[in-house]
């Protein structure tokens, strides 16, 4: 089967059980603040990154050590025309052991090369999980957004 959704696959040396547990510490891989709580099924978080994007997503699958999945049931993407772009995709995190190494199949299912939001969005997501998530998994530490770290307007010339 063959797919345009946007995918990063990452083999590591942990165990299924500590990236399942990685995936989950959104606050240590993706951004610092969320909104709401990311632990069990059914629950939703929203990230806002400043102005220029709010994303809500609801836990739809959580199997530990096997699969998650985040549908985004509401977005602001204010550097798109269509700002809603990502209302009703997926997010999914596919763990799987390959004999002493343990693969992690990042998708976000509906981020195809045909949406506005595919260039900037794919290398982001792309920063995000070869460099910040597999950070977390294989040396305890992520490098996540921190809105409250980021440069100002006004300081910059």
């Amino acid at each position: 089967m063959t797919t345009s959704d946007f995918t990063v696959t990452l083999m590591v040396d942990q165990s299924p059980t500590q990236v399942f547990n990685a995936i989950n510490d959104i606050r240590g891989w993706w951004i610092d603040t969320i909104e709401g709580a990311s632990g069990k099924l059914n629950d939703e978080f929203a990230v806002r990154f400043e102005d220029i994007h709010y994303s809500k997503q609801r836990l739809v699958e959580f199997i530990p050590n096997k699969k998650v999945v985040w549908l985004v049931v509401d977005s602001q993407l204010n550097f798109l025309d269509d700002k809603k772009e990502w209302n009703g995709t997926k997010i999914v995190f596919d763990i799987s052991q390959k004999g002493a190494s343990t693969e992690v199949r990042f998708t976000h299912q509906g981020l195809v090369p045909k949406i506005q939001c595919y260039r900037e969005c794919s290398n982001a997501w792309q920063d995000y999980i070869s460099k910040s998530l597999l950070g977390l998994i294989t040396k305890g530490e992520g490098q996540p957004y921190h809105p409250q770290k980021s440069i100002s307007k006004s300081n910059v010339k």
